[in-house]
């Protein structure tokens, strides 16, 4: 019985024409190779996936968004906009928080 995504991990793999190379040291790679393991994938494939998921993340935040003049201008607008008053997250932020609250709770 085949595993779970196994038609797109062949898909994926027909598609790899180039290379990437690492080091590791062999405490990373072993700890690579458990976990490639507990989710039944390939070393190589759980680094792809790791790291496609990790690039993704990173430039999420990066990405262009094209705006037509009228866009631009509403966007413009509101981040120039006077922000709402939030008093509930204003008391949030500036409430000290006890470190000794849940300290007294517990037993030792």
């Amino acid at each position: 019985m085949p595993r779970r995504g196994e038609a797109d991990d062949v898909a994926d793999r027909a598609q790899r024409d180039t290379c990437l190379s690492i080091r590791t040291s062999s405490q990373q790679q072993q700890l690579i190779r458990r976990a490639a393991t507990a989710l039944d994938k390939s070393v190589t494939d759980f680094v792809l996936d790791s790291a496609a998921a990790a690039a993704e993340r990173v430039l999420a935040d990066r990405r262009w968004f094209l705006l037509d003049d009228d866009e631009w201008e509403r966007f413009q607008a509101l981040m120039d906009a006077p922000v709402a008053a939030m008093p509930r997250l204003e008391r949030t932020l500036t409430t000290p928080r006890s470190a000794t609250r849940n300290a007294s709770r517990s037993t030792v």
